[in-house]
């Protein structure tokens, strides 16, 4: 458990970090600026999150012609909606938007889409397809890239055997079930594998997570895998096996693949693998820039994806400098 504080704690100064440079002081807005971009965040609480205003903060730095206003929802569908509500009084040139959930940001969304404001949906979707453009990684494709995985070390297609454990996001978001259903599109095949909870969400936090598998692991003798829908849910559900002595016998597997957690939890031994999930930020930044520049931009840009095991994380940390 200590070593859970010890993560949580980290990633919260990553945030604050991050947060010191997001927004410029009220006197400070250059008057030279082309554009200005606001971009809704769901939460900066989760280390993906963090990065991702990173990745985006980085790239609004080589365009001196954009003013870039990042809002935090804090985790909340109220204040995120206050937030684009905000940004669409102040009448910026374009709006980005990472959703906390679908259904809950789609009104404000369509709010901006009446308001003339070209809209970029990062990560999550809504309930509308009138915005400008969605950025963002397949996660139908990363789910089925992780069943097969998943089928693969239970003992191969037609032979697969054990108990699994997912441990679901928020159950609110599109990537949620998009991660269950492709996953569930090899690991249902397979008359041997068991899956031993019914739609138990972490809702993508570490902690929660460790309660999950705990539970877990009072209630079932044997549990093979388990599949967390992002690194932090999965290195939660090893934390909880090891303080019960079990996670020699348990597979983990996650989703994010950011280099300084679920790479480095994967180079350590502690999960098996990890799914890269890049964050769509610096690519969503530049997509906004192109339209304002008046050049035809796709209706979806998909990020690539990519499988980390133990033969490539030392390789990945090597060149991120780790």
């Amino acid at each position: 458990m200590k070593r859970r504080d010890i993560m949580r704690l980290a990633a919260f100064a990553a945030v604050l970090a991050a947060t010191t440079a997001l927004l410029p002081g009220k006197d400070a807005i250059a008057q030279d600026k082309k554009w200005r971009i606001g971009f809704s965040q769901a939460t900066t609480i989760e280390p993906w999150r963090a990065q991702f205003n990173k990745d985006i903060i980085a790239e609004a730095a080589k365009h001196p012609e954009v003013e870039l206003i990042i809002t935090d929802g804090e985790d909340k569908t109220e204040k995120q909606v206050a937030d684009v509500e905000n940004l669409i009084r102040q009448e910026v040139n374009a709006l980005l938007i990472s959703p906390k959930e679908s259904a809950g940001l789609t009104g404000v969304v369509q709010q901006a889409i009446d308001a003339k404001i070209p809209v970029f949906v990062l990560d999550r979707n809504v309930e509308t397809d009138q915005y400008t453009q969605f950025v963002g990684g397949d996660n139908k494709l990363i789910g089925r890239a992780a069943g097969e995985y998943a089928v693969e070390l239970l003992g191969g297609k037609g032979k697969a055997h054990g108990n699994v454990v997912e441990i679901w996001g928020g159950m609110g978001t599109q990537p949620a079930h998009d991660r269950h259903d492709g996953f569930h599109e090899f690991t249902d095949k397979e008359p041997g594998i068991k899956n031993l909870l019914d739609q138990q969400s972490g809702d993508w936090k570490q902690d929660q997570a460790y309660n999950i598998m705990a539970t877990a692991l009072r209630n079932n003798e044997k549990i093979d895998l388990v599949y967390g829908h992002n690194d932090p849910m999965a290195y939660g559900a090893y934390l909880a096996a090891k303080d019960a002595g079990r996670e020699k016998d348990i597979k983990f597997i996650g989703i994010d693949a950011l280099p300084g957690e679920g790479v480095t939890w994967v180079n350590n031994g502690e999960l098996t693998a990890t799914f890269l999930y890049a964050t769509p930020g610096a690519e969503g930044l530049r997509q906004a820039i192109k339209f304002l520049n008046g050049e035809k931009v796709e209706k979806t840009v998909t990020l690539d994806t990519m499988k980390v095991t133990k033969e490539n994380a030392g390789q990945i940390m090597k060149e991120k400098g780790l």
